[in-house]
């Protein structure tokens, strides 16, 4: 399993209905895609989500957190959050309407990386 199939399931539930979302095979996960952009995924156990390098360094002070550092080097806008920070419902929910917020804004503006 290169993804924890409930964690994208419970994701699935969030985004359905509340926005128009692709998902893509990414980083040996899963991917969801709001308006053709990352908004957040699945790689194992963790949440990966995609955020402004702004509101990134703000969540990595945030419990269970850790940049992304998937290719050794640091993300500044990438994230993860591990299994205890994803654990409630409401936790899950306010991590990914944070990243489908900045998915949305991508595609209305070429700032937001």
């Amino acid at each position: 399993m290169a993804y924890d199939l409930h964690l994208a399931d419970r994701i699935r539930s969030i985004l359905d209905g509340a926005v128009a979302f692709s998902e893509k095979k990414m980083f040996g996960g899963l991917t969801f895609m709001v308006n053709d952009h990352m908004c957040c995924g699945v790689l194992k156990n963790d949440l990966v989500l995609r955020l402004t390098p702004e509101d990134a360094a703000a969540a990595l002070r945030r419990p269970h957190t850790r940049p992304m550092d998937f290719s050794g080097k640091p993300m500044k806008a990438m994230i993860y959050v591990s299994p205890p920070g994803t654990d409630s419902d409401e936790e899950l929910a306010g991590w990914v309407e944070a990243a489908v917020k900045i998915a949305r804004a991508t595609h209305r503006s070429s700032d937001i990386s």
